[in-house]
């Protein structure tokens, strides 16, 4: 059995199990396989840049390397921030239970783009949480499945089943360029310019 992950809601502890819900299993998949002329299942691979070398799946690799290009062992590296200072290292959130105490409103929910969700499974009595969540509250919280340099942003939630789920992702980032600014007719077009503005071999 995986481990389960562990939250606090009020004075008691509730391990939970949780299972993906991912696009595969709510409307099914299909795979393309390519073969030879015999049958035989054709692999992906790379022509390197002589032309000649063809690099197979497995065949690639990442690596460290110092400033002066001497090999560095990841245990040797330190991560900092852009001001040169150690960033401290975030625990997995399955080390200690998680304390579902802060909340989020919906538009703080909404802000984050989620790329994992889980549903929500567990043999003990969970309707005093269920019907906190039924009244629309979502618990906000720091997750790391295995740990890191920093956490994802956490949110527990009821669907319109009534079934709990898990959701992870992201602060949405959105750069403001600038305020539109409406075109101006001058007239000043001739007759060749708007024609070609017209250029049918572009649909």
């Amino acid at each position: 059995m995986a481990r389960p992950l562990v939250f606090q809601f009020g004075d008691r502890l509730l391990p939970v199990a949780m299972s993906k819900v991912d696009r595969a299993r709510l409307y099914g998949y299909k795979e393309l396989e390519v073969v030879d002329d015999r049958g035989r299942r054709c692999e992906l691979a790379t022509l390197a840049d002589d032309g000649c070398t063809l690099v197979g799946k497995g065949s690639t690799a990442l690596g460290w390397m110092t400033a002066d290009g001497n090999w560095c062992d990841k245990t040797q590296m330190t991560p900092v921030d852009l001001d040169g200072r150690d960033i401290a290292s975030v625990p997995s959130s399955f080390a200690a239970p998680i304390k579902l105490f802060e909340t989020a409103t919906v538009d703080e929910y909404l802000r984050h783009n989620i790329r994992l969700v889980y549903a929500v499974e567990c043999d003990d009595d969970l309707s005093d949480l269920r019907t906190e969540l039924a009244r629309g509250t979502i618990f906000a919280f720091p997750y790391s499945y295995r740990g890191g340099l920093e956490a994802d942003a956490g949110f527990m939630l009821a669907n319109d089943a009534g079934e709990i789920m898990l959701a992870v992702g992201d602060p949405t980032k959105v750069d403001f360029v600038g305020l539109a600014v409406p075109s101006i007719d001058t007239g000043t077009e001739s007759a060749e310019e708007e024609t070609d503005m017209m250029d049918f071999d572009m649909i």
